[in-house]
C-alpha cells in the first residue's frame, strides 16, 4: 500500500521498497515501513509516513482535466447521505476524485469514462486510493453500455447530462438521489428542467463559494486570492 511521505509543506506518494530522489536527498523506503514511522534521506532530511486520505487525492492523483474540488464532493456526500454498501452510478469519471471518495465511504461505484486513456488513468488512481475493489472504471459511453439498475445514487459530470437524467426513474431505487455537476449556468438550467420533467422531486441547484480568511498581526480579513466559484450542483430525488 502506498504511503504519503511528508516534510514541511512537501509530500510524496511512495510504495514500500521504493527509491526516490529529490533536492532533499535520496529516500529509500523500507519494505516494512508503517504509518507514523520516520525515514531520512541520505542527507538527513526526515520524512514522516502516513496513510493516503481523501484530501490527498487532489494533490497526488494523476489528472486528466480539471478535477471536482473537495467542497463540491463534500456537498454531494452530505446532501445524499451516501454510505456503506450503497450502489453508485457515476458518469464522467475524469480524474476520479468523486468516485474514489465515494469508494472510501464504503459505496460500490460503477463509473463510466468515454475517453479510454482517461479511464486507464482513473483506474490507476483508484488503485492508489486503495478502492480498486469497490470502484469499477468502465471505458465507454454510459448511455450505450449500461445494462444495470437499482442504484442508490447517480452522479453525472457530462455535457449531455439531460439524456441520462430522463432515465433516472428507472435507474434509481425509490428515494435514490441524483447529483449533477455543471460548469455553466445554462447547463444547470437544462439539468433542473430535465429533472423536473423526469418526475424527480426536491430539485435544488446551488453553487458553493468558499472564502478564505487571512489572519495576521494587523487583523483578520477575507483573502483576495483564490477561486471562489467552481461549478453548479443540482441535486434531486426519486419519489
Amino acid at each position: 500500500m502506498a504511503l504519503v511521505f511528508v516534510h514541511d509543506d512537501r509530500s510524496y506518494v511512495l510504495e514500500p521498497g521504493e527509491r526516490f530522489e529529490c533536492d532533499q536527498g535520496v529516500l529509500e523506503v523500507p519494505p516494512d515501513l508503517s504509518p507514523g514511522d520516520t525515514v531520512e534521506t541520505h542527507l538527513g532530511t526526515a520524512f514522516r509516513a502516513r496513510e493516503l486520505r481523501g484530501p490527498d487525492f487532489l494533490e497526488h492523483f494523476e489528472r486528466t482535466g480539471a478535477p471536482m474540488l473537495p467542497r463540491d464532493v463534500g456537498l454531494i456526500v452530505g446532501e445524499t447521505g451516501v454510505s456503506v454498501s450503497d450502489r453508485v452510478l457515476d458518469a464522467g469519471t475524469g480524474t476520479g476524485i468523486l468516485a474514489a471518495t465515494l469508494g472510501r465511504a464504503g459505496a460500490d461505484v460503477l463509473t463510466f469514462e468515454r475517453d479510454a486513456d482517461f479511464a486507464r488513468v482513473a483506474a490507476d488512481n483508484m488503485e492508489l486510493a486503495d478502492v480498486g475493489d469497490r470502484v469499477s472504471v468502465v471505458a465507454g459511453d454510459v448511455r450505450e453500455v449500461l445494462d444495470d439498475e437499482g442504484f442508490d445514487l447517480m452522479t453525472l459530470d457530462m455535457g449531455d447530462a439531460p439524456t441520462m437524467i430522463e432515465r433516472a426513474p428507472e435507474l434509481l431505487v425509490p428515494g435514490g438521489f441524483l447529483a449533477v455537476y455543471t460548469p455553466f449556468v445554462e447547463h444547470a438550467s437544462d439539468v433542473v428542467e430535465a429533472a423536473r420533467d423526469a418526475g424527480l422531486n426536491r430539485v435544488s441547484c446551488r453553487e458553493t463559494i468558499r472564502r478564505e480568511l487571512d489572519v495576521g498581526d494587523r487583523g483578520t480579513r477575507p483573502s483576495t486570492a483564490g477561486v471562489g466559484h467552481t461549478g453548479y450542483l443540482t441535486i434531486a430525488r426519486r419519489p
